[in-house]
């Protein structure tokens, strides 16, 4: 998995390196951390634990901006594992959660400073949900595979001509098993411009 990403991101650097040579444009690759809520509400769960739980996890992307204002962006995204011990009835179990996204969208900026701009993203997420559950949860067992609308709003800080930093709140839309990650995460993101 991390040989895809990392050949996902080489090749879109180096097309988008050639790119820009004819038409100006510049290429970027970028890596961040994302904060995502995980839900485990379940039926006549007795267990009086804390069903949402925030998780850590991380992105890579890359993109390329047409233009000073308009760009393309694909990444993947891992929301991290996350599991509930729950009671139900007096039958215990445990049900588990891993999560990730890939999405490809039109990224659009909006200067407000000199140095700092709007950002909003619409796209395709590519959603896949994994989870593993024991006891009377265990009809939640499965892999589900879903694509979704991808949309994203933030700010990006331009450090010098080729860092930035950025701050987003993005929607990857719903999984088709409903435990685990919930539709959005914010992220913290550094990117560098070729």
């Amino acid at each position: 998995m991390k040989k895809t990403i990392f050949a996902l991101i080489a090749s879109v650097g180096v097309i988008g390196a050639a790119s820009a040579q004819i038409s100006g444009g510049t290429p970027y690759v970028g890596i961040g951390g994302v904060v995502s809520e995980h839900r485990y509400e379940l039926n006549n769960d007795s267990s009086g634990g804390d069903t949402n739980k925030h998780e850590y996890g991380g992105k890579v992307f890359a993109g390329y901006q047409i233009t000073p204002m308009y760009g393309v962006e694909i990444g993947y995204t891992d929301f991290g594992k996350s599991s509930y011990a729950y009671n139900v009835n007096g039958a215990a179990g445990r049900a588990e959660a891993d999560a990730k996204s890939y999405y490809l969208a039109a990224k659009a900026a909006y200067p407000i400073a000199e140095k700092t701009n709007l950002t909003g993203k619409l796209g395709v997420a590519h959603n896949k949900n994994d989870v593993w559950a024991t006891g009377l949860a265990s009809n939640y067992n499965g892999d589900s595979s879903r694509n979704a609308l991808y949309a994203a709003v933030g700010a990006e800080y331009a450090v010098n001509e080729k860092v930035s930093l950025s701050l987003e709140y993005e929607h990857y839309g719903k999984n088709d098993i409903d435990l685990g990650r919930s539709k959005g995460a914010v992220s913290l993101g550094a990117r560098y411009n070729f």
